[in-house]
């Protein structure tokens, strides 16, 4: 089994230092999955909840997450994004939500991509609460990450 990074030689939690590594080219692509019922997904299409416009608040609040990741994941390294992409694809039975994220970086982005998509999701979730109670949010996924 590989060794965890982020604890040190006492066990203790560790940010690891990436100091020596070369800036390269990253990406990372994340998906989570949003089940809805088929009068909530009407709303959305339609833009007929009283919050507001649901998948263009959800991407602006994907972004800002990407955005803020270093401040909410303890050991993150703060990265300077040059990429925040979020998509969403309607389904029968919910939203899928997708995340690209790049940056030139000495760390990688998944991160940044994950939290994206979970924030996203969360957000359709609250603008959708008062009329669909049984909303779950599941498949939080990494996808992809690349360096060059």
């Amino acid at each position: 089994m590989t060794k965890l990074t982020h604890i040190n030689d006492a066990g203790k939690a560790n940010m690891v230092d990436v100091g020596d590594k070369p800036v390269q080219k990253r990406v990372a692509t994340a998906s989570g999955h949003i089940v809805l019922q088929p009068a909530t997904l009407e709303l959305i299409q339609q833009n007929n909840l009283k919050k507001g416009d649901v998948l263009a608040t959800a991407r602006i609040a994907g972004i800002q997450a990407a955005k803020q990741t270093a401040l909410l994941i303890p050991l993150c390294h703060t990265l300077l994004l040059t990429k925040v992409e979020v998509e969403f694809e309607l389904l029968a039975n919910g939203i899928e939500a997708k995340c690209t994220v790049k940056c030139n970086g000495k760390t990688g982005v998944e991160m940044e991509a994950l939290t994206a998509v979970s924030t996203a999701l969360l957000t359709i979730y609250d603008m959708c609460k008062a009329v669909d109670k049984t909303m779950v949010i599941s498949n939080v996924q990494l996808l992809e990450k690349t360096k060059e």
